[in-house]
């Protein structure tokens, strides 16, 4: 069984071809800068074996449906491609947002590309691109199985005092404004790493996941399922992130409007790509502000403070929410890269017995590490994650 796996985003696009008998990566690749002057392609072909065959294109790709033209050729194009159309047994897309209508993974079919295409409203910028890599997908291999992985659907579980706003209920009702969350294939998958790890079913396992990256979410797993995860109706609350501003308080909306005169689309632009730890320091990549903090930049000093201590409150908060918990779990390419993040985003929570091994802490390591100590009340852990696979998994469940 080959499954291909779509990852569209807002202005790039993965994919990973995997064969599902041995779990491997035949091709991998990454089209970035869609709709710039300048696109670029990275393809890998059978990554990390002696087989290796890396092409890059460096040329305009206008639209996401180039991109996918594009992609698709160097898998199944030619003589020189890794296999042929007919040998791909289906393909798993990502999509960011499932709104209330998918609480797991679905066959694509025309009901759900329009469920889908009714919620771009929750997700303008990312549901769109979903939709295009479905279409052309559909289009270039017809009568394959094509499977939906939604962003939301792990967080369906999350209960209602939990997932509602404060606001006039007519909000819900009509226009289903609630909590949703995002990142949830990524921390199902972590989630389901821990248990095993710890040799408990998931469904006897509470912890706290932690994903962060440019983007961050930290979510209570309780006995496997999802009952609280920072982000919200969008991907911009909660967190402190790589450009996104994560809480703040809704009067700023008004207070920019009346004051500074600017529009909601200036304001929803600078709290989702000014904001978070560029708007604090100029900088959103971790390592250019640990280098700048360690050359006395007092600003990028202030938001690594500003962001550990975010994820410290929230870790805190959830550690409450669940009760018991026997894991925190860290994700994603800060959570599995920074151990100074993760130092600082876990200190003062020996109150509930956490302790980290600062020397272990400090390695890096490509599988899961423990990074407390054995006599610490809560494992505390770094697990790698893997969302392609989490989906070819997702797909092959699904049509089986």
């Amino acid at each position: 069984m080959k499954i291909l796996v779509i990852n569209s985003g807002s202005s790039s696009l993965k994919y990973q071809l995997l064969d599902m008998e041995s779990e491997s990566v035949m091709v991998s690749g990454l089209v970035e800068r869609i709709g710039e002057e300048k696109g670029e392609l990275t393809n890998k072909a059978f990554p990390g074996t002696d087989r290796q065959k890396v092409t890059e294109l460096d040329q305009p790709i206008p639209d996401h449906n180039a991109a996918m033209r594009l992609a698709i050729d160097l898998i199944c194009g030619g003589d020189d491609t890794i296999c042929s159309l007919d040998e791909i047994t289906a393909i798993g897309h990502r999509v960011v947002h499932g709104g209330e209508d998918f609480h797991k993974s679905t066959v694509i079919d025309a009901d759900v590309i329009n469920a889908i295409e009714a919620n771009v409203p929750l997700a303008p910028l990312h549901n769109p691109a979903n939709l295009t890599g479905i279409k052309v997908a559909v289009e270039l291999f017809p009568g394959v199985p094509q499977v939906a992985v939604f962003d939301t659907a792990f967080h369906q579980t999350i209960p209602p005092h939990a997932y509602m706003y404060a606001l006039p209920y007519e909000l819900y009702e009509k226009d289903r404004v609630r909590r949703y969350g995002f990142h949830g294939t990524s921390h199902k998958f972590v989630a389901g790493e821990m248990a095993a790890i710890l040799g408990k079913e998931l469904s006897e396992t509470n912890m706290v996941t932690v994903h962060l990256g440019n983007g961050g979410s930290i979510t209570a797993v309780e006995n496997g399922k999802s009952v609280d995860t920072t982000m919200g109706l969008t991907p911009l609350e909660g967190l402190v992130m790589g450009t996104r501003s994560g809480d703040v308080d809704p009067a700023i909306h008004t207070f920019l409007a009346r004051n500074k005169g600017m529009t909601i689309d200036e304001i929803d632009a600078m709290l989702n790509k000014e904001s978070g730890l560029k708007g604090l320091c100029g900088m959103n990549d971790m390592r250019d502000i640990h280098k700048a903090i360690e050359e006395g930049d007092e600003r990028a000093k202030i938001a690594l403070g500003v962001q550990t201590y975010r994820n410290r409150k929230y870790i805190a908060a959830y550690m409450g929410v669940l009760g018991r918990v026997d894991a925190i779990v860290f994700t994603a390419g800060i959570g599995e890269n920074d151990d100074i993040v993760r130092s600082r985003s876990l200190e003062g929570l020996s109150l509930f017995g956490v302790k980290v091994d600062e020397k272990v802490n400090a390695q890096r390591a490509k599988k899961p590490l423990k990074i407390s100590t054995d006599d610490s009340a809560v494992a505390v852990w770094v697990i790698p994650t893997n969302e392609e696979l989490a989906i070819a998994r997702e797909t092959k469940n699904i049509l089986q």
